[in-house]
C-alpha cells in the first residue's frame, strides 16, 4: 500500500487459514498489508467463532501440529489484527452459500474489499462492485484501485 491510503478489508475464513495456518505464499502481500496500522480488517464475533470451529477440523489440526502451532495462536493472531464489528444488515444481493452471506453483508456495510476463495462469492463480484465492494481471491492493490477512487 502506498500514499498513506487506508484500506478496509473483510477476509473470509479460507483466506485467514491460508494466511495464518497454511502460510500460502500468495498471502504474503496480505500479511504485509495487515501490518500497516492504516489497514482495517473488519470481522464479527460470529466470524471469529467460525474460525475457531474450523481450526478444530482434522485436516487443519494436522497442519497445526505439523507446524508446532496451536489454534489459540491463530486466534491470537486474528484478535491482534481484526477489528470486531457489529453484524451487518443484509446486503441487497444474496449469496448462494448462506455461510458466506455474513462476509458479503459486512463488506457492503463498510464498502470494504472482500477477500474470498469461495466460488459463490467470487461469482458475485460484478454485482457487489455496483455497491462499492471489490471482491478478490487475494490481496492485489490493483484490484482495489476502483474502490479507492469511488469511496
Amino acid at each position: 500500500m502506498s500514499g498513506g491510503a487506508s484500506v478496509t478489508l473483510v477476509i473470509d475464513t479460507n483466506v485467514v487459514l491460508d494466511l495464518f495456518v497454511y502460510e500460502d505464499p500468495a498471502t504474503l502481500p496480505l500479511g504485509e498489508l495487515l501490518a500497516d496500522p492504516q489497514t482495517r480488517w473488519l470481522a464479527t464475533p460470529v466470524m471469529r467463532e467460525e474460525l475457531r470451529r474450523v481450526l478444530a477440523y482434522p485436516q487443519v489440526v494436522k497442519r497445526l501440529l505439523a507446524r508446532s502451532q496451536t489454534a489459540e495462536a491463530v486466534l491470537a493472531a486474528f484478535d491482534a489484527r481484526a477489528l470486531l464489528a457489529d453484524i451487518a444488515t443484509k446486503a441487497p444481493y444474496v449469496c448462494k452459500d448462506a455461510d458466506d452471506q455474513q462476509f458479503i453483508d459486512l463488506a457492503v456495510a463498510h464498502t470494504a474489499v472482500l477477500l474470498s476463495k469461495d466460488k459463490a462469492v467470487l461469482c458475485m463480484a460484478k454485482r457487489l462492485a455496483r455497491l462499492g465492494v471489490s471482491v478478490s481471491r487475494q490481496w492485489a492493490p490493483a484490484a482495489i484501485q476502483s474502490t479507492e477512487t469511488t469511496s
